[in-house]
């Protein structure tokens, strides 16, 4: 993985691999600056001194995961790929809300403390957008944001679905030459594959080459709207002939095909305040379709990620990629716990309330802390993210908030890096035919 590289004065250099890393803290050339995501910075450098290549940020939003890489501007038809992530968003804001909504309502009719309502009072402005969708963009823009700081970015990529890239390189474009460009059928079948889950619709086996099949045949006087098109393995294909989906003996498939996709009707609603916070950046920001990147993620013959599918946004996508990372890193976005002092059974009823104070033994939970155990089931050394208790025995937790250890004494715990809400973890990247 490459480790972020600062100047002297905290300003970005050019990432650099592990190794040349080690050598420049062994040498005492460098300090650690952060931990997650791992940084250091130079004692003798600053960037009047050093030689910067243009970096490119590109990203491939998502409802649940985005991916993110950052690439060389390519001089020729080839380009390095300097970072690969995912940014994974905090799920269960809108549940969160709407828990919270139904024990404000249930306490205004019991005889408890009256809460009065405020919902008539507030007002929504221009561009509101709900919480759970307004912290996704928030959380792309952190992220942003962070790399700006760690890293020489001269320009963004963005996959934004609405835009017509036909148009955008020829406005005289017309006719049957603007209706089967570059990109006809990629957009259907990537709507299609999204809503049947890359699964056959009939048997639902995946990972079979799948057609696309009209659920009232044509010959019966069915359209090719999008309504009426499915996906379908051959054998099924063939097995259906010119029979409706109900005869066929699925009428669930009409139903479900009228039902609309929520991830992509996500993606809809934020694209605009997405795209709206990247220009605020000051840095030019190119915009590319869905259909496009995969297009170009099949011509590159790189596998279904999020991080290959950022690679492949926008049109100044090079032919060439030299992806030489072992490792991706993994940004969850957790929150910074939560402000509800009293909580409550599944009735929502009070059975316990919080501290105020967040801090124990100089720690709080969320701290990137290491944990030193002498002996016992726990023996050795892990790291991760701690949860404490007013008692002084903490719990480690990693990357999937899966415990390490449990009940540890505070006093084998050392402090790596203060809570800031976010985890930063790796996982192994896919390769070309995994």
């Amino acid at each position: 993985m490459a480790v972020f590289v600062l100047d002297k004065h905290k300003k970005p250099l050019m990432p650099c691999t592990e190794k040349r890393a080690r050598l420049l803290l062994e040498r005492r050339r460098a300090v650690v600056h952060k931990m997650s995501p791992f940084t250091i910075r130079l004692k003798d450098r600053t960037v009047e001194q050093s030689q910067l290549q243009p970096l490119r940020l590109k990203l491939d939003p998502g409802s649940k995961t985005t991916g993110i890489s950052i690439l060389q501007e390519a001089v020729s038809e080839k380009a390095d790929v300097v970072f690969l992530a995912e940014l994974r968003h905090k799920p269960g804001i809108k549940e969160k809300l709407a828990d919270r909504k139904t024990q404000r309502r249930n306490r205004r009719n019991r005889k408890t403390r009256y809460r009065e309502k405020r919902f008539d009072n507030r007002t929504r402005p221009s561009g509101w957008l709900p919480p759970s969708l307004q912290a996704r963009v928030n959380q792309v823009e952190n992220t942003v944001n962070k790399l700006q700081k760690l890293l020489p970015i001269t320009a963004i990529s963005t996959e934004h679905a609405k835009f017509d890239t036909q148009l955008m390189q020829n406005p005289a474009i017309a006719g049957i030459e603007y209706q089967q460009g570059e990109l006809l059928g990629y957009e259907v079948r990537e709507y299609l594959l999204e809503k049947w889950k890359h699964k056959c619709a009939y048997c639902r086996t995946a990972d079979t080459p799948l057609e696309i099949e009209h659920i009232t045949p044509k010959s019966r006087g069915g359209s090719d709207r999008i309504s009426n098109l499915t996906l379908a393995c051959r054998p099924c294909n063939q097995a259906k002939g010119n029979r409706t989906a109900e005869e066929f003996g699925h009428p669930e498939i009409q139903k479900q095909a009228k039902l609309p996709l929520k991830d992509a009707a996500m993606m809809n609603a934020t694209r605009w305040a997405l795209f709206n916070r990247l220009k605020e950046t000051g840095l030019p920001v190119e915009c590319g379709t869905g259909a496009r990147t995969k297009k170009q993620r099949i011509e590159h013959k790189l596998p279904k990620t999020h991080y290959y599918d950022a690679c492949c946004v926008g049109a100044g996508t090079p032919a060439n990629l030299a992806i030489r990372q072992k490792y991706v890193s993994i940004w969850k976005a957790i929150g910074r716990g939560t402000r509800r002092m009293c909580n409550t059974d599944k009735y929502g009823f009070p059975k316990g309330h919080r501290q105020r104070k967040k801090n124990h033994f100089g720690f709080q939970t969320g701290d990137i802390t290491a944990a030193a155990i002498p002996r016992g089931k726990y023996q050795g050394i892990h790291t991760g993210r701690v949860a404490v208790r007013t008692s002084g025995c903490f719990d480690l937790k990693d990357i999937a908030g899966i415990r390490i250890c449990q009940g540890i004494g505070h006093k084998h715990f050392r402090l790596l890096q203060r809570a800031g809400g976010w985890h930063y973890g790796k996982a192994k990247i896919a390769y070309k035919g995994e």
